[in-house]
């Protein structure tokens, strides 16, 4: 069996202490779910439902054959005021896109609190999930089989940016972010303070760029397919924001009565 060592959280140090693991075994569960993701983004309905549901029940299954701890997957208090310096940047660069959307004339944001908690709270744990498996998934299992924090955090960020094609919007700005994201993993491998800012950064979108624009942030086949209203304004404020495509590539989007389905 190959020794397959882990990376500390503090210092990006190899720890000789670690369990060793099959190097083919992480491959093989890096492959299977990033299949059946590409798979779920790329195929039509109704063929799409039931890949979703398998896709969710491999990870599950992956994640309880290979649960390596809690600590280590990045739920923990060590290292979270630290970390915190991702928020406080996802603020102020929201804040600035959230100008410029505004004097740009395509600023639409939901007009009050309950309407902001009842367009963004679905998302908001949609970005802590889709961290968890960026993170606590794949980064964790790449770095094993590429031994290197940057290089792991580069092909990590590599597949999550390319599981947002072709969305030309969002498949640049998650390939950084990703890159950015997985190197204070690495450093201080606490999962809340990047799915904070992974949620800021997804709203500043949602309600910065005209739905037509971003095609409400879908991403593959469901991108593709999508049909803009039939009157498009820069301004849209019945616009609502649907889930960044991880895992579903077609998730439901609340739009007005005007917008046809995709």
């Amino acid at each position: 069996m190959a020794t397959v060592r882990e990376f500390k959280p503090n210092d990006g140090s190899m720890d000789e202490s670690m369990p060793s693991r099959h190097g083919w075994w992480d491959a093989c569960e890096v492959a299977i779910g990033y299949s059946l993701i590409l798979s779920v983004i790329w195929t039509p309905r109704p063929f799409q439902r039931y890949l979703y549901w398998t896709t969710i029940a491999w990870f599950l299954l992956s994640l309880t054959v290979s649960f390596p701890g809690w600590k280590e997957l990045g739920f923990r208090v060590a290292g979270f005021w630290r970390s915190f310096w991702v928020v406080a940047a996802a603020a102020v660069l929201a804040t600035a896109g959230v100008v410029v959307a505004a004097r740009m004339h395509t600023l639409h944001a939901p007009g009050s609190a309950t309407e902001w908690v009842r367009t963004f709270l679905g998302y908001t744990i949609w970005s802590f999930l889709q961290q968890f498996l960026m993170q606590g998934y794949f980064l964790l299992r790449i770095i094993r089989i590429l031994p290197n924090g940057r290089r792991a955090a580069i092909a990590t960020a590599g597949i999550f940016a390319l599981a947002h094609l072709p969305n030309p919007i969002l498949t640049p700005m998650t390939l950084l972010w990703g890159f950015v994201a997985c190197s204070v993993f690495l450093r201080f491998r606490n999962i809340y303070p990047l799915a904070a800012a992974h949620a800021i950064f997804g709203i500043c979108i949602a309600i910065a760029f005209p739905g037509p624009v971003v095609h409400n942030m879908r991403v593959g086949l469901g991108y593709l397919r999508y049909r803009a209203p039939r009157e498009i304004h820069l301004s849209q404020s019945d616009q609502k924001v649907s889930t960044v495509a991880w895992v579903m590539a077609d998730a439901p989007t609340r739009r007005s009565a005007r917008q046809d389905l995709p």
